[in-house]
């Protein structure tokens, strides 16, 4: 497969198959007023293919923020936060981070996606957000106000960036998995880097999510005590797994408004 017909089947408009038909909750965000679509991050031997949107006709540095992908990869929803994120005046960017392995918006099945899910190295992910931090700060980024955001699968690897990368000002992980078993791909977990965050985090997570436990959370909530930044963890005691995936049933409409005000306010906070 060419790397032209790749990008197009994996970052067109639309909805991965896995998650159709989508709710009526669904919440659509147009790209008036923004500079929106896919752009290719340069890489040795590749090119990473991201969605970018940022406010049109602004020639200013943006405060960014890099949008971490759910395991479906970067599809409709994800494009759909990054407009909204641009409307708010930030470059948002979502990079496609399995690009190498397959094309997440064509597996039918969960159970199917999930093979592909777990054959995508930490350390590869880690190294992309490098690279699109990177193409951000010379595509119009003000590289002193960048932070990053991400849903479910995203969500886990937030906190190992922010355990990474201290050029992060703020960071956001919603409903991101903190405990799990270690393996060649995925060595580490939330936990074991909790006391290494550099960046302050804001997590966000429902009391209803039957894969993430309130022991896992407590857990967490005990080991970011040793982190030198401030770290913080809201839980929604009646939302469930994915309450900010509007275009599912999971979909809980006052824990994603509020977590979405929440998180203006934490990059806000921290200046971005």
């Amino acid at each position: 497969m060419s790397r032209r017909v790749f990008l197009s089947g994996t970052l067109a408009a639309g909805f991965a198959l896995a998650v159709r038909p989508v709710a009526a909750t669904t919440i659509p965000t147009d790209s008036n007023g923004l500079l929106a679509g896919v752009v290719q991050i340069p890489l040795a031997g590749a090119s990473l293919p991201a969605y970018r949107a940022q406010p049109a006709g602004v020639t200013t540095p943006l405060p960014t923020v890099i949008v971490v992908q759910e395991i479906f990869g970067v599809h409709e929803h994800i494009q759909a936060l990054c407009r909204r994120l641009a409307k708010q005046g930030y470059l948002a960017i979502a990079p496609e981070l399995y690009f190498r392995q397959g094309d997440p918006r064509k597996y039918p099945e969960v159970d199917q996606l999930m093979k592909l899910v777990m054959s995508v190295p930490d350390a590869q992910v880690l190294d992309d957000l490098d690279a699109t931090l990177a193409w951000a700060a010379q595509n119009g980024a003000d590289a002193k106000r960048m932070a990053i955001t991400g849903f479910c699968w995203g969500g886990r690897i937030v906190w190992l960036y922010a355990a990474r990368n201290p050029a992060l000002k703020a960071a956001v992980a919603w409903y991101g998995r903190l405990v799990g078993v270690a393996s060649a791909n995925t060595p580490r977990q939330p936990l074991d880097v909790a006391a290494a965050i550099k960046v302050p985090v804001l997590g966000l997570y429902g009391g209803q999510d039957k894969g993430i436990t309130a022991e896992s959370i407590a857990q967490m909530r005990v080991a970011i005590k040793a982190a030198k930044v401030p770290v913080d963890i809201i839980v929604y005691p009646d939302a469930g797994h994915g309450f900010n995936a509007d275009y599912r049933p999971s979909y809980n409409e006052a824990a994603a408004r509020d977590g979405w005000k929440k998180m203006l306010s934490w990059f806000k906070q921290h200046g971005v």
